[in-house]
């Protein structure tokens, strides 16, 4: 193994991920917002088009799961969920499991709006340079995971 390829010791790694936080809050904060500057378009909030990018991924679910997936309070999600419900975005059903908690589904018109946004994204991020290989993704998607992890019990409520 080469030094690049040894683990780091606690001290270090928690050096190094902090350069990584001081770089994840920026971008995500510039990316949310270069999201609300195309919503007119799309007419999506960031937080309404955090719910149907969850509901395209899992398919329907509740306001209770959908906050724990996204580390989000309930009462958050849940005003997400009425922005898209009068924006005909996604509808509310009968959950045959639960009956006091509804589940919440994409409609046509949901689907429609999240996949021009991502669209938008993709071509916003052909942009990118410097030559990233699949190795590079791989690693930065195992370094935040890993970090992901470390924090999966917060308490948002």
């Amino acid at each position: 193994m080469t030094d690049a390829d040894t683990p780091l010791a606690p001290d270090d790694l928690a050096h190094r991920l902090t350069e990584v936080f001081a770089l994840v809050g920026p971008l995500y904060r510039r990316v949310h917002r270069k999201v609300e500057q195309a919503a007119p378009i799309e007419g999506l909030s960031v937080g309404v088009r955090a719910v149907l990018d969850l509901l395209l991924e899992r398919g329907p679910m509740t306001v209770p799961q959908m906050g724990r997936a996204q580390a989000l309070s309930r009462q958050f999600v849940q005003r997400m969920v009425n922005d898209a419900t009068a924006r005909q975005l996604v509808e509310i059903t009968p959950n045959p499991a639960h009956q006091r908690s509804s589940l919440i589904r994409l409609t046509g018109d949901g689907r429609a709006a999240i996949t021009a946004v991502t669209t938008h994204e993709q071509a916003l991020l052909r942009q990118v340079g410097g030559d990233l290989t699949d190795a590079d993704l791989t690693a930065c998607v195992h370094v935040l995971t890993q970090m992901l992890e470390l924090f999966g019990d917060v308490d948002v409520n």
